[in-house]
């Protein structure tokens, strides 16, 4: 579902495995009869897969096998996520989180309460609030005799999607979901923490410990060691921010490891009385959590993210889920006066019905696809890759893909060592999906011919190892470079 510090889970292992023995060269012209005998691998045996392949310009079906079949399609679901995206809010739109007041200066006081507000941004750090601390103190704001108010009313309080996986709860990459949040890096892994475990040079010694952003908000219970085995490990009790630290770290190395947090909005509230208190500002009044900024408030600073049409590309090559979720709740804010997750797959459908494909196939419960209640078929992955050929933010979204066989993290990204010199290399564009028995590859390629194809490949309920399954995807993806019809 999620690059794991690279390719969600077993990234070089993976990438290496699929270029090894994934892409045996298929026959110099590729047809259907070759797509038919790919799709008959041992591998597949017991699983359900739904294929499509299509001309790009013209929409011509050029091979078909279980169009129409829905299935479970893991992260190739940002692609809907995505392109309502950059249709409903539009290329320019950006995340605001804002100070606010309903109170007056007087001399270095604020009589009035101030308040955070938060408008989903995902992509906001540390640094971020310190500058909106800045900001406040620039004024000459010293001292504040109303309450601190942390507004995440944005969005609804589901800080987890629909049917989502108890074992992802304490993951990055299902961290849970607020209006006022915190990523701790330049990734946007919006929600967690980092957490850094040092081992000393003697084997025996406790490992030392450092989060970022720095915080009191969690609590350690530390009992990994320096020594032999590296079977170091991080477990966050449910409902609690306790991390419980246990295992080894090989002497004289480090971990670095991503934990979610029980409330992010608690982490901010946190992390902003932090970053008044180094300015030298004094809140008088009490911390309070969930309040409402009335319309009455004066903006006293605000940061914003950096555009969508450039925000898609992290989402997308890293496929962060966090952000999807953030996109999904801001379309419901925004279409319907609802930041959740119902009112943001409305908005996908809407997008979707504009472009004439029929949404009664489509089942969108989150923004990331991390639900296995998400259904969808290659047909309409197709429909959806072809539609998007022809807006006016195509190219952004399209180049926001990951790139087969490039290694450069940001423009491969989860497809970075995939089908590396083969004619797929810098030519497949297509988003990955991967969850247990579930593996997803949709896209664009050009083949031999110079004619560019759309294609979606869904395989659910294997039995085998999801490298095995994505060694097929690219003999698959090798085929299509290859289609001589």
């Amino acid at each position: 579902m999620r690059l794991g510090r690279w390719i969600h889970a077993s990234a070089m292992v993976l990438g290496f495995g699929l270029l090894l023995g994934g892409c045996a060269t298929p026959s110099t012209t590729t047809t259907g009869h070759s797509l038919d005998s790919l799709l008959e691998d041992p591998v597949l045996q017991g699983a359900t897969v739904s294929l499509m392949v299509r001309d790009a310009r013209s929409g011509s079906v050029l091979y078909q096998h279980n169009p129409r079949t829905r299935l479970v399609p893991a992260s190739n679901l940002k692609l809907l996520t995505t392109a309502a995206a950059m249709d409903v809010l539009g290329p320019q739109y950006r995340f605001a989180t804002q100070l606010r007041s309903d109170g007056i200066r007087q001399g270095d006081r604020l009589t009035g309460n101030l308040y955070l507000r938060g408008l989903g941004d995902p992509t906001i750090q540390f640094a971020d609030y310190q500058a909106l601390a800045a900001q406040l103190a620039s004024q000459g704001v010293r001292q504040v005799q109303g309450d601190l108010v942390f507004d995440d009313t944005w969005f609804d309080a589901e800080r987890l999607g629909v049917d989502w996986s108890h074992d992802d709860e304490t993951t990055y990459y299902g961290a849970q979901i607020s209006a006022l949040t915190v990523s701790p890096n330049a990734d946007f892994d919006a929600g967690s923490v980092l957490v850094t475990a040092k081992a000393a040079a003697r084997a025996g010694q406790p490992v030392s410990v450092e989060i970022y952003p720095p915080t009191d908000y969690l609590q350690l219970s530390n009992r990994a060691i320096s020594g032999p085995g590296n079977s170091y490990g991080i477990n966050r009790r449910h409902g609690t921010n306790l991390l419980q630290l246990s295992g080894t770290v090989a002497p004289g190395r480090q971990s670095e490891q991503l934990v979610s947090v029980w409330e992010p909005t608690q982490l901010v509230a946190n992390l902003f009385e932090q970053a008044l208190a180094q300015q030298g500002i004094t809140v008088l009044g009490r911390r309070v959590m969930g309040g409402a900024s009335p319309a009455t408030t004066t903006l006293l600073a605000e940061h914003q993210s950096a555009p969508l049409q450039e925000l898609i590309t992290p989402l997308l090559k890293l496929s962060n889920n966090n952000m999807s979720e953030a996109l999904l709740k801001a379309m419901g804010r925004q279409t319907a006066n609802s930041g959740t997750a119902a009112a943001g797959a409305t908005a996908v459908a809407g997008f979707l019905k504009r472009q004439g494909l029929d949404v009664t196939t489509l089942n969108q419960v989150d923004g990331s696809g991390l639900s296995r209640r998400n259904l969808v078929s290659s047909q309409t992955l197709t429909d959806l890759l072809l539609a998007a050929s022809k807006q006016p933010w195509f190219n952004a979204w399209y180049n926001a893909l990951p790139v087969a066989g490039n290694t450069d993290r940001m423009t491969g990204g989860s497809l970075g060592y995939r089908l590396r010199g083969t004619p797929a290399e810098n030519n497949l564009h297509a988003k990955t999906g991967s969850m247990g028995g579930v593996s997803s590859l949709s896209g664009y390629i050009t083949d031999a011919h110079g004619r560019k194809l759309v294609f979606s490949m869904l395989t659910n309920n294997y039995g085998v190892a999801g490298a095995q399954v994505k060694a097929v995807e690219n003999r698959v993806a090798l085929a299509l470079s290859h289609w001589g019809d």
